[in-house]
């Protein structure tokens, strides 16, 4: 896992969801990570009840809300 000062820029429902933002900020140039509760992967059914998170470093954290946002946009 790399090194990230985390602030978190959103909250999804599962680990794929989580998966795929993470990507699209990789993808932007972005460093990002997504994190779990889910007993070290052996309940994923915690990730659904508390969720996904998807954390940047600090510096990154508006650009990353704008770019999920924009995505978010995009796909309604």
């Amino acid at each position: 896992m790399e090194n990230i000062e985390g602030v978190t820029v959103a909250v999804v429902g599962s680990q794929i969801e989580a998966d795929l933002a993470v990507g699209l900020l990789r993808s932007n140039g972005l460093r990002a990570v997504a994190i779990a509760d889910d007993a070290g992967g052996l309940d994923p059914a915690l990730a659904v009840t508390d969720g996904v998170q998807v954390q940047v470093n600090p510096e990154d954290e508006a650009a990353a809300r704008q770019l999920l946002a924009d995505t978010e946009k995009d796909a309604s």
